[in-house]
């Protein structure tokens, strides 16, 4: 029963711990303009239209359209849109690329790859992803805030992907430099 108690004690210990790790969002403010301009409507600054055949590894039109109505949701309650003359304009990122990690052949001479041994193969490429805002002063155009996190959408479709977006958007949002 003591272990059971322990083991117990330890799940839930490492359960808290994970949950308070949340997703890290990266933010920057242009700390000159930000106080001068009051962004109390906005436009978007653009959107994904290519005719590149690299737009379907680049942008799934079907996640921007995602990502827009997840921006719109959590703007909606601190400014709001006005596609003629906005005080600020939206701009947005999401795309994937692959991450190759492992070995250090240079300088280092045989690649240690723990858990591997010496000189044993162990580079391994993984899917990373991530979604990213921006906001621009609509008058002159000079960015006034950029965040971004990191979210893979491999292999994710629909209410997965949806759930995803909508996620990472609201965790972007938590370092929205503008509070009504």
């Amino acid at each position: 029963m003591k272990r059971l108690s322990y083991a117990v004690s330890i799940v839930s210990l490492a359960a808290s711990l994970l949950s308070a790790c949340g997703p890290y969002v990266k933010s920057d403010v242009n700390g000159a303009l930000i106080g001068q301009v009051h962004c109390g409507t906005f436009a978007w600054a653009g959107e994904f239209r290519s005719t590149s055949p690299l737009r379907s590894t680049i942008a799934n039109p079907l996640n921007e359209s995602r990502l827009r109505a997840a921006i719109a949701s959590h703007l909606g309650g601190i400014i709001q849109p006005a596609p003629g003359g906005a005080d600020c304009l939206v701009g947005y990122g999401i795309g994937g690329y692959y991450t190759v990690s492992g070995g250090y052949p240079y300088p280092y001479g045989w690649a240690w790859n723990y858990p591997y041994a010496w000189g044993a193969p162990g580079y391994y490429a993984y899917p990373e992803g991530i979604i990213a805002v921006d906001l621009y002063d609509a008058r002159t155009g000079q960015p006034l805030w950029h965040a971004s996190i990191q979210q893979s959408l491999f292999g994710a479709s629909g209410p997965e992907a949806e759930k995803r977006i909508d996620s990472a958007v609201a965790a972007i949002f938590t370092k929205y430099p503008y509070r009504g």
